[in-house]
């Protein structure tokens, strides 16, 4: 399966960022500073709300 980058939306702040779905290390809301995904070895853990795919 191929990887693939995602909408996501801070559930804190609201803001809609693209973020890549198998990602190696954390991933903060470039507002707030959330934690938005967390590396698992395969696709992350997004702990944002996906808003879709990015193509």
């Amino acid at each position: 399966m191929v990887s693939q980058f995602v909408k996501v939306k801070c559930e804190k702040c609201k803001n809609e960022q693209v973020i890549f779905e198998k990602a190696a290390s954390q991933v903060h809301c470039l507002v707030c500073n959330e934690v938005l995904a967390i590396p698992t070895g395969g696709k992350s853990d997004i702990k944002a709300k996906i808003l879709g795919g990015v193509k």
